[in-house]
């Protein structure tokens, strides 16, 4: 089923909830122009309860400029992850509680691409040496589509338990797959034809990473085992120093500007930042208004930019890298999920 949705830039009159984030943002010049647009899955959840109207808008935001919001395509209550296909900026996928949408006019129209059989994904990819292949994080098994969501089959032969949280390719080796579960850490090698544990765990692992500087660099952090540290392609795992090993982490990344930065964030934890190459850690963010985050990101266009989204708050920006902060946009919402993109202006 096709449904076609018109688009629209928020206004301060049209939606009072990021009214004063914009105004400020407008107040606050921007040093350049980005070069990649901001996309953002968002759950608008302060004072929401299912089954209730609500007259606020959830789903995929993009901003071009870091300033104006453009919200895209159904007002979804939950949309997890984001999915660009390289060779087009117009056809990308969502990860969603009703499964896997997508489209292919940059947001214009959008399909339901996945049957009742596969729904709620928690993370959606794209394969970069293949780019019609499409991969699902499912809850119960990792979804694959060979032509760009148009059938779907399971590929997840050798995983133990199948819930599947998260998944990413290795960007430098074709086939090359690890996946985040209940048990631990998967890897296939011939994609996802056959899949090995590399790591066992006790709790999920929610989010894995790759370093944009040394391909063989990987960090996963879990629900409550702690942050590992992987500098063999995902093949061996070594756990974080420095890290609580019972709070729950939600994400990890490395800056794209400095290959001695990481960071992750969680529950109780707030945000832990590595300047050494993950030697050491310490907490940014003390004057964020709680040290439960949900997420946060990078900003490839701005060094020392980073965002967060601390629990039943707004998303807050800091440009000096975590020593100060300022509310951005979005009060009282869940960021899920961030994506830049280089497209047509």
């Amino acid at each position: 089923m096709m449904v076609r949705l018109r688009r629209h830039l928020l206004s301060l009159s049209h939606l009072p909830v990021v009214a004063s984030a914009l105004f400020a943002l407008s107040c606050t010049p921007t040093v350049a122009e980005p070069e990649h647009s901001m996309f953002m899955a968002v759950s608008m959840t302060r004072d929401f309860t299912i089954g209730r109207e609500t007259h606020r808008e959830n789903g995929v935001f993009r901003s071009r400029d870091r300033e104006e919001l453009e919200h895209i395509g159904f007002n979804h209550p939950r949309v997890d992850a984001i999915a660009f296909d390289p060779r087009d900026p117009k056809v990308f996928y969502l990860a969603a509680l009703n499964g896997v949408l997508g489209t292919r006019d940059g947001g214009e129209s959008w399909r339901i691409l996945t049957g009742w059989r596969q729904t709620e994904g928690k993370y959606i990819a794209v394969d970069p040496f293949n780019p019609d292949q499409v991969y699902a994080a499912l809850p119960d098994g990792v979804g694959f589509s060979p032509d760009q969501g148009q059938s779907w089959q399971y590929r997840d032969e050798g995983i133990e338990r199948k819930y599947i949280q998260v998944l990413r390719f290795d960007s430098s080796r074709e086939g090359h797959i690890l996946v985040g579960t209940e048990k631990g850490i998967y890897r296939s090698e011939d994609a996802g034809l056959s899949w090995k544990n590399v790591l066992r765990t006790g709790q999920t692992v929610n989010d894995l990473r790759q370093s944009p500087h040394d391909p063989d660099h990987f960090i996963a952090v879990t629900q409550a085992d702690g942050a590992w540290l992987s500098k063999d392609a995902g093949q061996n795992w070594q756990a974080i120093g420095g890290i609580p090993s019972d709070n729950t982490l939600h994400n990890a990344a490395f800056d794209p500007h400095n290959p001695q930065r990481m960071a992750v964030c969680g529950w109780d934890t707030g945000i832990l930042i590595s300047e050494d190459g993950g030697q050491s850690w310490t907490r940014r963010g003390q004057d964020l208004p709680n040290i439960n985050i949900w997420s946060f990101s990078f900003d490839p266009d701005f060094p020392d930019r980073i965002y967060a989204n601390p629990h039943h708050e707004a998303l807050f920006v800091s440009d000096d890298f975590g020593h100060s902060w300022r509310e951005f946009m979005f009060a009282g919402a869940v960021v899920w999920d961030y994506q830049f993109v280089r497209e047509d202006r």
